[in-house]
């Protein structure tokens, strides 16, 4: 028996709709997720009613499985010319990329569901390069320790993880061809490095492979949110929130997988594969942020128990913890940005200012910077600047700084100004620079190099070299919107900026403590020789 896929994305079985069949799941018991390891959040041992337990019974109560849940059809598109899955197959595949977890992941369920429905069993593939623009070991580390959760969970869920070695475009099409897979399922990103790798693996697959995508990362899937570029948060504010009602559900669990394979994945050895990738060990794991979706989860229990209180009032105070601290699982995908979401809602009724500021960032501000990435294929560079922003900075790019800064000097925090220098600090020694301070920083890179060109390459470099949540949309957008005036206006002009928002020491100094923020990373004054 075969199962068709419509370009409308619904599968057919024998002419009629999948979604009107209510076939169940073989597997009835509440122990089909397994039980996660409590980790430590704030300081002190989440309760026995924690939020992993919380979310995996709300999940066990929306449905018994995917199968009896109506998954939003908008959410898959095909890539491929295939549209059905062939008799005589030995498995459905999902390609892992963007969203590396089990649990909440719309691609992850739509894979379990297409193998369900024919009957087959279920292999997740996660392809390893050994360098990928400027990620460290820092990097790596964060995530292949949240994959290693990943693949004791499937185990556990009689699915199949293989972690492959290599670029996509050479590994998934070969394991798909040596075991005879058939279909592939995929996660989505906007950027061009991810986007080609799904690319090349589409020109790669076997013809009678379908290729299937499933925006797992946004709320409403960014086909779904525009066709277009959007202006600004106030252009496509409308359009996120129109379709909220759809798409910001809860979700179904991913299951004990009924059918079997008899190919069985290779045991990982973990430490080895951080032996063989070819990045900077000099930038290493930082304490703060444990890796994976348990880490991530507590996280969210400490943000919603703890900060949520005061988000809205100090999430621009950088003395503060006031922030939810999410974005490295979020960049990951080791925790569903829409699982916050809910959780937010649910559990912080009681602050409806900090659960409306969480709701603006989360949903239509990341959002927003995935769009932006999709339509403009500039996004990280001027090219993809607003006519009137590169305009004022072409006008003003001879302009005299008072300060002219090496990239080597901005690494090493070595300026004249102790906030900004700081702020690197900070973002070298945790991964994480307080949002606030991130516009100042890039704004200052912009204002202390010779050229708006060289101050955005400079900042992404610094960024993506450092953050937790660098190569990111939101990090790119954040850069853009700083140094190019991205989803912004013109303000008045002056030296350097021109019509770009400019931000100043004093500034910052009449919304927080400045020094206090100085003296807890020790931020020195450095004059030039």
């Amino acid at each position: 028996m075969r199962f068709l896929l419509r370009v409308d994305c619904f599968i057919l079985q024998k002419g009629r709709y999948f979604a009107t069949m209510k076939k169940a799941s073989s597997s009835k018991s509440k122990s089909d997720e397994p039980a996660a390891k409590k980790p430590k959040v704030e300081g002190g041992p989440i309760k026995v009613d924690d939020f992993v337990d919380k979310f995996k019974a709300i999940r066990q109560e929306t449905a018994k499985s995917v199968l009896d849940f109506d998954f939003k059809k908008k959410r898959i598109r095909i890539l491929s010319d295939a549209k059905e899955v062939e008799e005589g197959k030995a498995g459905v595949v999902y390609w892992m990329s963007r969203d590396a977890r089990v649990q909440d992941n719309w691609a992850f369920l739509f894979a379990q569901k297409l193998a369900m429905k024919n009957e087959l069993p279920l292999h997740v593939c996660f392809s390893l390069v050994p360098k990928f623009l400027e990620a460290t070991i820092r990097h790596f580390k964060f995530m292949l320790k949240g994959l290693e959760e990943v693949a004791k969970e499937c185990e556990s869920l009689n699915v199949q993880f293989h972690m492959l070695t290599g670029m996509a475009k050479d590994t998934v099409p070969k394991f798909v061809k040596a075991h005879k897979m058939g279909a592939v399922v995929c996660d989505f990103s906007p950027l061009r490095v991810p986007a080609q790798w799904v690319e090349d693996v589409r020109k790669a697959l076997p013809a009678e492979v379908p290729l299937c995508q499933v925006d797992a990362h946004n709320v409403v899937p960014v086909w779904v949110t525009s066709e277009k570029l959007e202006y600004a948060a106030r252009t496509i504010r409308t359009k996120v929130n129109n379709n909220l009602n759809t798409y910001l559900t809860q979700f179904p669990p991913v299951v004990k997988h009924p059918h079997k394979s008899k190919l069985k994945a290779e045991a990982i050895d973990w430490p080895k594969l951080l032996d063989t990738l070819q990045v900077d060990r000099t930038v290493d794991e930082v304490e703060w942020a444990v890796p994976g979706y348990t880490g991530g989860v507590a996280t969210l229990q400490g943000f919603v128990e703890k900060r949520l209180r005061k988000f809205n009032a100090k999430r621009n105070d950088p003395t503060d913890d006031a922030l939810s601290n999410l974005s490295p699982w979020f960049h990951f995908g080791q925790i569903s940005v829409q699982r916050a979401i809910l959780a937010v809602k649910k559990y912080g009724k009681g602050f409806s200012e900090g659960v409306a500021s969480f709701c603006e960032e989360a949903i239509v501000r990341r959002e927003l910077s995935d769009n932006f990435c999709y339509y403009n294929k500039n996004y990280d560079n001027l090219q993809g600047a607003y006519d009137w922003a590169r305009k004022t900075l072409d006008d003003h790019r001879k302009d005299k700084r008072t300060h002219v800064y090496t990239r080597d000097q901005l690494e090493q925090a070595k300026t004249h100004d102790d906030l900004w220098n700081s702020a690197q600090l900070q973002m070298v020694k945790e991964g994480k620079m307080h949002g606030f301070l991130r516009m100042y920083w890039a704004k200052k890179i912009l204002e202390w190099t010779k050229s708006p060109e060289e101050a955005l390459e400079t900042a992404i470099y610094l960024n993506d070299r450092y953050q937790l949540d660098g190569r990111d949309p939101n990090g790119y957008v954040g850069c853009m919107w700083s140094i190019a005036g991205i989803h912004d206006q013109g303000w008045r002009e002056r030296e350097v900026f021109g019509k770009i928002r400019y931000m100043n020491y004093e500034g910052c100094k009449r919304k927080f403590d400045v020094a206090a923020f100085v003296a807890r990373y020790g931020g020195k004054v450095y004059k030039s020789k």
